[in-house]
């Protein structure tokens, strides 16, 4: 991949200027979405490093490996510690890599980097990811190839934080397309697996932010049809974050302290697409395995319907 200098924080912007995206090459993470003057997700793009992973992208694996360990062909691999308090590996290995840019147009921009047998992780990876705007919002897809010898265990993620407006986030209705829950332990690993139906982890009909799970491992268990997650205001204003079916799992988090940047803190609500859940790389659980020479594409955005 060949890199093109560009400045360090780009700005795409659709005809017009109905929308802006901004995203920072560090782990190619989505800093801004506006469409017609309304956030779509928490603005950082003033803010140094990756304020609470908003926006990241996270591979080869999102969320959480138990003990930073994990074991494949007899052999164990050891990750670095990056959650010290819980001592877990956290977010993948790019959460700290500044992404190449390699082209950016006048609705897209693509980045892209590259895994080279780090510690822990002994395969190799490219990783390209691609934001293209229009009209409603963006939509952000993920390739990643194996170009080792060997079959690769990967799984993708992404940490946006939804925003709709100036409206308190606490104060809007939350929808995820999930048909189970996981039980998570006090290390946020899961243990077991339930049905929704008639819990508290049954946010298929919008619930408030405020009354939803501050912290949780969602999963639709069919793989047939684009997900579609909602976040709505009383006045009618909604925005939908989708997601290819590959993207099954979702996780919730509600951060009650995120820094807004301009001084003082606000409640923000991270929607996690996952194509496996935490500690994939110990139970196999949607851990997809790429043969060498295998690509794979997943994608997923964020609009504004209403």
């Amino acid at each position: 991949m060949s890199p093109v200098r560009w400045p360090q924080r780009p700005t795409v912007r659709f005809a017009g200027g109905a929308t802006t995206l901004v995203v920072e090459p560090l782990a190619a993470s989505l800093r801004r979405l506006t469409v017609g003057g309304v956030d779509l997700v928490e603005p950082t793009d003033t803010m140094p490093g990756v304020p609470g992973m908003a926006g990241a992208i996270l591979a080869p694996w999102p969320n959480r490996v138990e003990d930073a360990r994990w074991w494949h062909d007899g052999r164990r691999h050891e990750l670095d510690v990056s959650e010290p308090e819980l001592g877990n590996a956290n977010h993948g290995l790019l959460a700290g890599r500044r992404f190449d840019i390699l082209r950016q147009g006048r609705a897209a921009i693509v980045l892209g980097t590259m895994i080279r047998r780090p510690p822990g992780y002994p395969f190799e990876l490219d990783v390209v990811v691609a934001y293209r705007v229009d009209h409603r919002g963006a939509t952000v897809t993920t390739d990643v190839v194996n170009v080792g010898a060997e079959r690769a265990p990967v799984a993708l993620g992404a940490h946006p934080y939804l925003r709709l407006g100036e409206q308190p986030v606490e104060a809007l209705r939350l929808s995820v397309d999930a048909t189970h829950a996981y039980r998570l332990d006090e290390r946020h690993i899961p243990r077991d697996r339930f049905p929704v139906d008639g819990t508290s982890s049954d946010l298929r009909r919008p619930r408030l932010v405020a009354e939803a799970p501050g912290h949780a491992t969602l999963m639709r268990e069919d793989a047939d049809g684009v997900l579609v997650h909602r976040l709505g205001a009383d006045d009618g204003a909604q925005l939908e974050l989708w997601a290819d079916p590959a993207y099954r799992w979702t996780q919730l988090y509600r951060a009650d302290a995120f820094p807004t940047g301009h001084g003082g803190v606000r409640v923000a609500l991270a929607v996690e697409p996952m194509t496996a859940p935490p500690n994939a790389l110990r139970t196999g659980e949607g851990l997809r395995w790429l043969d060498a020479g295998e690509r794979w594409s997943v994608s997923w955005g964020i609009r504004l319907v209403g």
